[in-house]
């Protein structure tokens, strides 16, 4: 996963809204967004190479959705366990917040750079770990954006997908979302980031939907979490080399809260 916007307020009838695209490798072999075969109470798209995912939700009242951190510079062991296995655990661990305190205490230094969000609807964390931090907090109440740097860092893919959701919640949810996380028009070369890959491939990767051949985005995926009825729906839109369209899946999830209240 590569963007994401979000609207959170806890304790309110829908604390959760979110948007994401998630960009990768074409070749890269993937599960559509459904109930995992080998874990049924969750439900979301998987990567069918290491097994984990990019965004999932458990049927016991939790989301999680990683990012990578963009730093060509950051050393990572050949032997790291995969960033998607982070959704899975933050989904099954039995105390997410104990859980995320191990990892903030010196466990997420084993894996590349990466940022995760999870919560259970009343709590939202984000965990980033990047070359020289690992750092964890809650995450306030409000509309935020995360990308390939840490929450809220101005990119011009951020602030464009970010300004969708708002203007979603005000008119149509979730097509206006869905429209500004759908533009392909590059940023310009001002407003572009310095994360050390060069101004071409800075260029390819500014737009919040990236079209190519061999990497692009790959999954649009929309969530809504309704707490008053207990229920979270989510859609993945899927795409194919040179941003065709492949397909789409929708769940909508009846939770159960005895297993995950942490």
């Amino acid at each position: 996963m590569c963007l994401i916007a979000f609207d959170f307020h806890p304790r309110m009838p829908i604390p959760l809204r979110l948007v994401a695209n998630r960009d990768e490798f074409h070749q890269r072999p993937a599960a559509p967004l459904g109930a995992w075969q080998d874990a049924p109470d969750i439900v979301g798209g998987r990567d069918l190479e290491a097994g984990g995912s990019w965004l999932a939700v458990h049927r016991g009242g939790r989301v999680a959705a990683v990012t990578n951190v963009r730093d060509p510079s950051l050393v990572v062991d050949p032997g790291a366990p995969s960033r998607g296995h982070l959704v899975r655990d933050a989904l099954e661990c039995p105390d997410l917040s104990a859980w995320l305190a191990e990892l903030a205490s010196g466990e997420g230094w084993r894996y590349a750079g990466f940022n995760l969000l999870a919560g259970d609807g009343d709590r939202l964390w984000h965990l980033h770990r990047s070359r020289d931090r690992l750092l964890l907090s809650q995450v306030s109440a409000g509309l935020h954006g995360l990308s390939n740097a840490t929450l809220d860092t101005p990119w011009p893919k951020l602030i464009s997908a970010r300004q969708g959701l708002a203007a979603a919640l005000r008119r149509r949810w979730p097509e206006d979302a869905l429209a500004a996380f759908s533009a392909t028009q590059p940023a310009d070369d001002g407003h572009l980031p310095e994360t050390g890959i060069g101004l071409e491939l800075e260029r390819r990767l500014s737009p919040p939907f990236i079209v190519g051949e061999q990497y692009g985005t790959r999954a649009m995926t929309w969530l809504e979490w309704r707490a008053s009825v207990d229920l979270i729906e989510l859609e993945e839109r899927r795409f194919g080399p040179g941003g065709h369209e492949l397909g789409a899946s929708r769940e909508i999830i009846s939770l159960r809260h005895a297993l995950l209240r942490s």
